[in-house]
């Protein structure tokens, strides 16, 4: 198989109908073997198994720094990377996601904060008014901690290190923030293990490209025939091991990723968390 095929019958095994993509690429001649990093994007998947040795302080300040220079908005930087090898802020920080046990494994923590409290002294430095004490400042600086993340994991997978993203860390922002020393307009967005993996990581299978990829307008049609399909591919390739609240929503005869997802989002999840925002001195109207 040429380098071309390989990428295709990933991104077909990934999404189940990426075909019409290596199809439409044969027609084209003399074309240059496909960037690496396009096939490691293909293959990738969330690693959540270490190895020794854990990646040294200098290793993740590095691919901080990589994953910084990621996009943000109007040049704001209202995003920051913090990085946690101590074993007892370690340890701390695990008790938030103790419910996930292999969280216990990871050698080595990032804390991806969105920081709208650096703006914020700007202003006060400069002598101008924040005017924007609204909605738009918080989401601008967690869509910044967001492209940080993905950078961040970029990184660190092309230097060949595994990472999993930890979201759990919202499940008590509070203590995460007394953990971390986070200021008012500071807060966590995500954690994310890092570590070499004890295995190679297995991609999990997507949504199809009909479903996630419109042409010009947003469409609907069709969906819950692609879900459902979406479901058997899965099922498949990656079945889950254990099913969601059965003891009241009883055990599913064929138990898919909608069922699970839908039970997931059925139970109330960081109801408190606006809450937490606004503590932290943010306005959400």
């Amino acid at each position: 198989m040429s380098d071309w095929d390989e990428l295709y019958a990933d991104l077909d095994r990934r999404y189940g109908d990426a075909r019409s993509l290596c199809d439409e690429h044969r027609t084209l001649a003399d074309r240059p073997a496909p960037p690496a990093l396009w096939r490691m994007l293909a293959g990738r998947g969330s690693v959540r198994a270490f190895r020794d040795p854990p990646p040294t302080r200098d290793e993740l300040r590095l691919i901080a720094a990589l994953a910084l220079a990621a996009p943000t908005k109007s040049d704001l930087q209202q995003r920051d990377v913090i990085l946690v090898d101590d074993p007892g802020q370690m340890a701390d920080l695990k008790t938030i996601f103790a419910d996930q046990a292999w969280t216990a494994g990871a050698p080595a923590l990032v804390v991806v904060c969105a920081d709208n409290r650096r703006q914020r002294r700007i202003h006060a430095m400069r002598e101008h008014p924040f005017a924007n004490d609204h909605l738009d400042a918080f989401f601008n600086a967690s869509v910044d901690a967001a492209i940080v993340l993905a950078a961040f994991v970029l990184a660190a997978e092309a230097a060949g290190f595994g990472t999993c993203p930890i979201s759990a860390i919202r499940n008590d922002a509070e203590r995460a923030s007394e953990i971390l020393a986070l200021p008012d307009h500071v807060f966590p967005v995500a954690g994310l293990a890092v570590g070499r993996p004890a295995a190679p990581a297995e991609p999990s299978p997507r949504l199809p490209l009909e479903l996630t990829v419109h042409d010009n307008r947003y469409r609907e049609a069709n969906v819950a025939d692609e879900i459902d399909a979406y479901d058997q591919r899965r099922a498949a390739i990656r079945p889950y091991g254990e099913q969601r609240r059965t003891a009241d929503l009883g055990v599913a005869a064929f138990y898919s990723w909608s069922e699970d997802k839908a039970r997931q989002y059925s139970v109330s999840e960081r109801a408190g968390f606006g809450a937490f925002v606004r503590a932290k001195g943010f306005r959400l109207d």
